[in-house]
């Protein structure tokens, strides 16, 4: 994993490209990520890592521990804390550094994680997508799942039998999104497609871990190779 940013997802808009093309973005917050802490391989923690934290907080409502992390390195109280992995010490940047959307510049790819939004308690039609039972007059088995198991062998409900129940705030990844437009003014991303979670959450941008760009780069190679004109014999 590369050096990624903890963001709040501000809502969707849409963007248009230079060539009138309209793509559906979602506007995420990344301004204020502050360094914390920098760890080295040949420091005590034996591995390289950066350490950010994202948004302000009232220092009277953290721990104990957590304010003494925070005074111990020189930074402000924060509400999320997120460690990257790094793969060299050229990539840890100073501690007390501010980053923010200049590292993710326009057409970088990028995974965005966050919680999905919360469904409460819902039945399998909603949750797994079955289709139901019969809707006729005089079923009474309309929406229910039906048979999950049998009195014979084995005699029992097999573990992740799909059955009602609670629904969403789950973490999910959502990979290979596209930057549009990267504002540093602004200090917001505008990433291609949706993101899990609803107005407000908070998501982790981090590079795409399967990049787009080397498949993207092979099939335009196979359609120019594939449109120039054959050899003769």
């Amino acid at each position: 994993m590369s050096l990624g940013l903890i963001g709040k997802k501000l809502g969707m808009s849409h963007v248009f490209k230079p060539d009138g093309t309209s793509v559906a973005v979602t506007v995420i917050d990344v301004r204020g990520n502050q360094v914390l802490q920098t760890k080295r391989a040949t420091d005590r923690d034996g591995y390289l890592a950066v350490q950010l934290g994202y948004g302000d907080q009232v220092a009277r409502r953290l721990t104990k521990p957590l304010l003494g992390h925070f005074n111990k390195h020189g930074a402000e109280a924060k509400k999320r804390v997120r460690e990257f992995r790094v793969e060299s010490d050229d990539k840890i940047p100073v501690s007390g550094t501010v980053l923010g959307p200049e590292v993710f510049p326009e057409g970088t790819w990028v995974d965005v994680i966050g919680e999905t939004k919360g469904r409460g308690f819902q039945g399998v039609v909603k949750r797994y997508n079955f289709a139901g039972q019969p809707q006729s007059h005089g079923s009474m088995m309309h929406r229910r799942p039906g048979s999950i198991g049998c009195r014979l062998t084995p005699g029992l409900v097999w573990k992740n039998q799909k059955m009602p129940g609670h629904m969403g705030q789950a973490r999910r990844t959502t990979q290979n999104l596209q930057v549009i437009q990267s504002r540093p003014d602004e200090g917001v991303l505008l990433v291609s497609g949706c993101v899990p979670g609803s107005t407000g959450s908070y998501v982790i941008v981090r590079p795409a871990i399967k990049n787009p760009a080397v498949r993207i780069a092979r099939a335009e190679a196979f359609k120019a190779s594939a449109k120039a004109p054959a050899k003769k014999k």
